[in-house]
């Protein structure tokens, strides 16, 4: 009884079980950087929301105000109807999936090729696509914009979207994703007697989500909102994008129409925030997977 009662004693205890003390444990002033930090990035999308209902008078005040006196939504009336606005939003959203749609798809099949496949020059080509990262955007912009013209693209929607087509942003992110794939996957395919593009489109992509939730929220945001290309290649008012329009509409020679300006920015927000929204938990699953910090 007595060596029974002496191996209880001697036994190791088992660990508690969590019950939130790593919660307790975290330091106070970590909460407080992480509110500041919410609060610096929020209160500049509160203030233009709160700012587009406001009239034009009230935008200008000195000092300003934060909640409005009169709410009105001529901006937003003066955005829909005096402005050529469905024809801007078609172009921007047709730019915009055209390339995110081209990146999901040219820079998952260069990411498969360069992770899984053998041929010789991978390794330089790797490095090749590693180096234009490094590359401006400013450097290659008018060269760019010389070839589009050249090639008859100028004042087309097809200019705005086949340069961008493909990233080496997007083909780095697919690689490194798809090289975390089992071979054997791809070992079995190839037994079952399935090509190259078989294997890609019926065994790769589909095991893609999380990268290319990832790849095609970044896209489609930097398409989204790009203003400097289209503003070059767009030549009439037929081709403009929603940020070139606003743009040329809402800053005037005498003065700037910031009740509009806001106005059309928060419409130019409200599709990324809410395809963000909803791809949200397959953004932050890929890039973690990835080891994109």
């Amino acid at each position: 009884m007595s060596t029974i009662t002496a191996e209880k004693q001697t036994a190791p205890k088992a660990p508690a079980a969590r019950d939130g003390g790593e919660w307790r444990r975290t330091p106070s002033w970590l909460y407080a950087v992480l509110f500041v930090g919410l609060f610096l990035v929020v209160v500049p999308f509160v203030w233009m929301l709160l700012s587009s209902i406001k009239p034009e008078a009230e935008v200008r005040a000195v000092p300003p105000t934060w909640w409005p006196e009169t709410i009105t939504l001529d901006n937003y009336a003066t955005l829909f109807t005096k402005l050529d606005f469905p024809t801007y939003f078609l172009n921007s959203a047709i730019v915009a999936l055209a390339v995110t749609a081209g990146n999901m798809v040219f820079c998952s099949m260069l990411g498969y090729a360069l992770a899984k496949l053998d041929f010789p020059g991978k390794k330089a080509l790797f490095a090749i696509v590693l180096g234009t990262l490094m590359i401006p955007g400013v450097v290659t912009f008018v060269p760019l914009f010389v070839l589009t013209t050249n090639i008859g693209l100028s004042n087309t929607l097809l200019g705005m979207i086949l340069p961008f087509l493909a990233g080496p942003f997007g083909v780095f992110l697919m690689r490194q994703f798809i090289q975390t794939l089992p071979d054997e996957l791809i070992q079995a395919a190839r037994i079952d007697g399935a090509g190259e593009l078989r294997i890609f489109f019926s065994v790769i992509l589909p095991l893609c989500g999380p990268a290319l939730a990832t790849l095609g929220i970044l896209t489609f945001l930097t398409s989204w909102n790009n203003f400097l290309w289209p503003l070059v290649v767009a030549q009439t008012e037929d081709k403009y994008t929603l940020p070139v329009a606003l743009a040329l509409y809402s800053v005037g020679q005498n003065a700037t129409q910031y009740g509009l300006l806001l106005a059309g920015s928060v419409v130019v927000v409200l599709p990324v925030l809410a395809i963000f929204l909803v791809l949200q938990r397959h953004i932050m699953q890929g890039i973690a997977m990835t080891g994109i910090k």
